[in-house]
């Protein structure tokens, strides 16, 4: 009797990966708490060659359970909505937002400085959502980006210089490099190279 590989809708998978990457998240608080949080000084540092390898590490890195609580929601949901929308796009989209907001970051963030945590991630996400649907001219998207808008879109005014201690170039640089995910892994450009 052969066996039959049932796959799963995409949006379950995307809900699992969403969680999955969480969960990560939150074990690796529990060992940088545990380590003294030894940990954090692997994020970001601005032009440094030990800061490079900050890139890959810094969204996974939080500066304290308050940091990571805050950034928890918003990466279940905007990451889950990024990865539902279409999982290799949005794996693909992530990719382009961890990488170039980082390495943004790390060009141009001020000296004496370590910059960790997903909000660059969100921010990305958020911008992406946001900007996906007019790109792809899809009404159904574009609904989407404008209700993520209305619920997540006063976050962007972190994008702004105030905070003592938050990374608002890690913000800035995450929501543009999300706006560029969005049009690197358009459908409509995709058809148009095809």
């Amino acid at each position: 009797m052969g066996t039959t590989t049932r796959s799963r809708p995409e949006w379950q998978v995307a809900g699992v990966v969403t969680a999955g990457f969480v969960v990560v998240l939150w074990a690796i608080e529990v060992v940088d708490v545990l380590a003294s949080h030894r940990l954090d000084g692997w994020g970001i540092e601005p032009r440094s060659a030990e800061g490079l390898l900050g890139i890959v590490a810094a969204p996974l890195l939080h500066g304290g359970w308050g940091h990571l609580i805050a950034n928890t929601v918003p990466a279940l949901v905007l990451g889950f909505l990024v990865l539902a929308s279409g999982l290799r796009r949005g794996l693909i989209a992530t990719a382009v937002i961890w990488l170039l907001g980082g390495l943004a970051v790390w060009l141009v963030a001020g000296g004496n400085s370590v910059h960790i945590g997903a909000s660059g991630l969100v921010f990305g996400w958020l911008t992406y959502l946001i900007v996906q649907g007019f790109v792809d001219h899809k009404p159904g998207e574009i609904a989407i980006g404008v209700v993520v808008f209305l619920v997540y879109g006063g976050v962007l005014w972190g994008v702004l210089p105030g905070q003592p201690g938050v990374s608002w170039q890690g913000h800035l640089f995450g929501a543009v490099a999300g706006v560029v995910a969005a049009v690197l892994v358009s459908e409509r450009r995709g058809a148009a190279q095809r």
